[in-house]
């Protein structure tokens, strides 16, 4: 069951619009094959009744009605007036799994809301819904007051419910204590139908959902991305690779190649982006940044293992960085449709090491440009320019010190203009006024980044000049605009150069 727009509503700062929730719950279904879906809570807004009633309609003109839940409350149907309305068939009624919970509260002694719990499901029951029961703080009350817990299940064995929901409501369980508990459970009532409600405040959600597998329960609760209170919930897409990676014997529904596709459209609902190492669903994951990783995919597929990113619809990455080295290079290049010799891949890979070690992130994207910035400069380099001091301060005009070498001779010459790079123009003006040369004009100056690139590495200026008989351009490349353009110019001082 997914809960991603009840429990992972929870999650601080989440809210669905009624557009949003009908979409989901229709890729959920749909798309995912979800078996069942918990959407709302009763009586919470006047949105969240819309929302009900949207999905609600779409169920029953698809035939999907009796897969779509709604957390109720003991409230003396209350709750089951709102889902008659809403359209819900099936509701989800929180009850006290610990003695603490009860008693502190609700106030209440176990005979008391034992009483309100039948009322619930028989008001449930004359309307023709069907009733499963969450057990809240279940885990502690196993913990605390087993005995509760134990007598509240012999009760509820004896009502006409479909399932009993058993949350770890304050993700206290460890894998042990999930296995001890839900063994003890199942094998007292072999014939109960029990779902567990992994929340991941440890980090052991999933761990324990495995444990609850073994143990037999015949239902998991989980969420997209892991939304939901606090750390979250037992997120979908990790449990279900670990089903039928580790559990093949466990037979699930759930089309993984949809895993994604889903996961980034709600991240993009929600707001929260997917941390880039989540399992599956992260971005990271399957890529590949050591240059040993990629060249032992490269031979007999070294550092694979069963989570081949095909399964959930995604492809395998080559990181570029300084930790790329010659094999990630050749990786991105094959993807590319690109071949270079070992001497210019050396070339390629030394540009991007020096990338890396500015913290710079390099793209697939970035590199035709940096090949092209590496291997396409067949340009005398005569002319170097050695160093400059940028400077820009608010109120005055910007100011750059320039310090150029022509044929082994080193000039100097400072100047300011209405730009960083006009400044630097002007100061090279002064120092080729001294040696008599005439520099052409800029007719025309363009930025971009790589098409397609999301990264910040690189910045390409393309500088269109005229010497009065032809025109022709240089490009630069660098990740500051500024320094770009400088390298272009540079470039253009050494066709000129005599």
């Amino acid at each position: 069951m997914d809960t991603t727009l009840r429990d992972g509503e929870q999650t601080s700062g989440v809210s669905f619009s009624v557009s949003e929730k009908l979409t989901l719950a229709q890729l959920l279904l749909q798309e995912l094959n979800i078996d069942r879906i918990e959407i709302a809570s009763a009586r919470v807004s006047d949105g969240e009744f819309k929302a009900v009633k949207e999905i609600t309609n779409w169920g029953k003109a698809n035939g999907l009605i009796d897969k779509i839940e709604v957390l109720t409350f003991v409230d003396n149907g209350t709750s089951v007036k709102w889902m008659k309305k809403a359209g819900a068939r099936v509701q989800n009624l929180l009850t006290k799994g610990s003695l603490n919970h009860l008693k502190h509260q609700l106030k209440q002694e176990p005979e008391t809301h034992f009483e309100n719990v039948a009322k619930s499901i028989a008001l449930a029951a004359r309307e023709g819904f069907t009733t499963n029961v969450y057990l809240e703080d279940w885990s502690n009350g196993m913990a605390n007051s087993e005995a509760y817990v134990f007598r509240f299940l012999d009760f509820l064995a004896t009502q006409p419910i479909a399932r009993i929901l058993l949350p770890d409501t304050l993700g206290v369980l460890t894998p042990e204590k999930t296995a001890l508990y839900l063994n003890s459970i199942i094998k007292r009532y072999p014939d109960l139908h029990f779902d567990f409600h992994g929340h991941n405040d440890y980090d052991l959600s999933v761990a324990n959902t495995m444990e609850a597998v073994k143990a037999g329960v015949k239902g998991l609760h989980l969420t997209i991305n892991g939304m939901g209170e606090r750390a979250g919930n037992a997120p979908l897409a990790s449990v279900v690779a670990v089903l039928n990676d580790f559990m093949p014997e466990t037979k699930i529904n759930i089309k993984e190649d949809a895993l994604y596709r889903v996961s980034q459209l709600v991240a993009t609902f929600t707001g929260f982006r997917i941390p880039v190492n989540k399992p599956i669903v992260g971005e990271n994951v399957f890529t590949q940044t050591a240059g040993i990783h990629a060249d032992g995919d490269h031979k007999n597929n070294l550092y694979f293992n069963d989570l081949l990113p095909e399964r959930f619809g995604r492809k395998r990455k080559y990181a570029l960085g300084k930790t790329s080295g010659k094999a990630n290079i050749q990786k991105n290049l094959q993807e590319l449709g690109l071949t270079l010799n070992d001497d210019d891949i050396k070339k390629v890979t030394q540009r991007i090491i020096e990338l890396g070690d500015k913290k710079e992130r390099v793209t697939a994207e970035d590199l035709p440009f940096i090949i092209s910035d590496v291997l396409g400069n067949n340009i005398p380099d005569k002319v170097k320019i050695s160093s400059y001091v940028l400077t820009h301060s608010k109120g005055l005009k910007p100011t750059t010190s320039v310090s150029i070498q022509i044929d082994n001779q080193i000039f100097e010459e400072n100047a300011s203009g209405d730009g960083q790079y006009d400044a630097f123009w002007n100061a090279l003006h002064k120092v080729y006024q001294k040696q008599k040369i005439d520099l052409p004009d800029l007719i025309d100056y363009a930025v971009r980044i790589p098409p397609g690139s999301n990264s910040d590495a690189l910045c390409e200026t393309t500088i269109t000049w005229s010497n009065g008989k032809r025109d022709f351009k240089t490009r630069g490349l660098d990740s500051d605009q500024t320094v770009s353009a400088i390298k272009a110019t540079e470039k253009m001082l050494n066709i000129i150069q005599p």
